[in-house]
């Protein structure tokens, strides 16, 4: 048992998701190798939450923690993936300026952010790492019409549309929450039917364990949230 872990670092995530004719699509990353979480694996865009969210929210009604988890998911799609996902189309237009890394508490009112766009999906809490634990909060959104994807070429060196099933299929690094979440995605055959059951189920900490399954370990989680698989061989999990 790791007994110096690092303290977890607040974190967001948003899920995007569009309709095509075989099925929703959900927007993925590439992380560049030289990163010292999850490197060279495919992720939602999403990171850190930073003191600029919490400025915002400081002028937002609401549970402020999930309003922080929010406004940080907006930023982080803009930052990583060009996309502007619950901002007042008249007020999109800034997308450049976020990008190009000026403050969003400075350059967007409150009313900016249509926060009711995302619909809280997942939160995630490894524990007993050694290396940084991330807790997690991930939202679900549909896709502006039209949105195109670009990375940032920074921290991600891709960014593209895919259905979660065909992710799955791939032979990319996914870590096993992302994993987790694709293989819940994979069931819907829309984006409103994804939505749907994100809002009809609470979302409840997730802090996988390890448990002895037929004389191997495995990594489990609970079996009522929705996920159809629910554990996997330790020798497989990729965990950061």
């Amino acid at each position: 048992m790791v007994t110096d872990a690092p303290a977890p670092i607040p974190a967001a995530s948003l899920i995007v998701l569009r309709d095509t004719t075989a099925g929703p699509e959900v927007l993925m990353v590439e992380r560049a190798t030289t990163l010292a979480f999850a490197a060279g694996a495919l992720v939602f865009p999403g990171g850190r939450i930073d003191p600029a969210d919490h400025a915002l929210a400081n002028r937002l009604s609401g549970e402020r923690d999930d309003l922080v988890a929010r406004i940080a998911a907006i930023r982080e799609t803009i930052e990583e993936a060009g996309i502007a996902v619950g901002i007042d189309p008249l007020l999109a237009v800034h997308r450049d300026a976020l990008l190009a890394g000026e403050p969003a508490d400075t350059l967007l009112p409150p009313d900016a952010f249509v926060l009711d766009a995302l619909v809280p999906f997942a939160r995630w809490l490894p524990l007993g790492l050694s290396h940084r634990i991330f807790d997690t909060r991930f939202y679900l959104a549909a896709a502006p019409e039209g949105a195109k994807a670009s990375a940032d070429h920074g921290e991600n060196v891709r960014a593209f549309w895919a259905r979660p099933a065909d992710v799955l299929a791939g032979e990319a690094r996914i870590i096993f929450p992302t994993r987790r979440n694709l293989e819940r995605l994979a069931r819907h055959d829309t984006v409103a039917d994804a939505m749907a059951d994100a809002a009809a189920r609470p979302v409840r900490t997730i802090t996988p364990w390890v448990e002895d399954r037929g004389g191997a370990a495995h990594l489990c989680i609970p079996t009522d949230l929705g996920y159809p698989v629910t554990a996997e061989p330790m020798a497989q999990a990729q965990r950061g």
